[in-house]
This record gives structure tokens, C-alpha cells and sequence, in this order.
């Protein structure tokens, strides 16, 4: 799982979001989660 502090798992392998707005040390992971996620629905969203 890429980014754990802003996802995780729930018992059926459906990703969770734990943090809408992730810690900028965090967004280089959100940003490689959204290239391996293979539905596309990961962006990270920078201001």
C-alpha cells in the first residue's frame, strides 16, 4: 500500500481514505499511488 498515513485497506481490499488533505511530506507517495492505481481514481490536488 502506498501512502499508509492517508490510505488504507478495509477487509475486503477496498481502499480507504484516511486523510483528504495529506501532509505535503506525504504527497510524492499519493502522487506514485495515483500512477499504480489502475482505476485511476487516486489524484492528488495541489493550490
Amino acid at each position: 500500500m502506498n501512502a499508509p498515513e492517508v490510505f488504507d485497506q478495509d477487509d475486503d481490499g477496498v481502499v480507504v481514505l484516511l486523510r483528504a488533505e495529506p501532509d505535503e511530506r506525504d504527497h510524492e507517495a499519493v502522487r506514485t499511488a495515483g500512477d499504480l492505481c489502475p482505476s485511476a481514481s487516486v489524484v492528488l490536488q495541489e493550490d
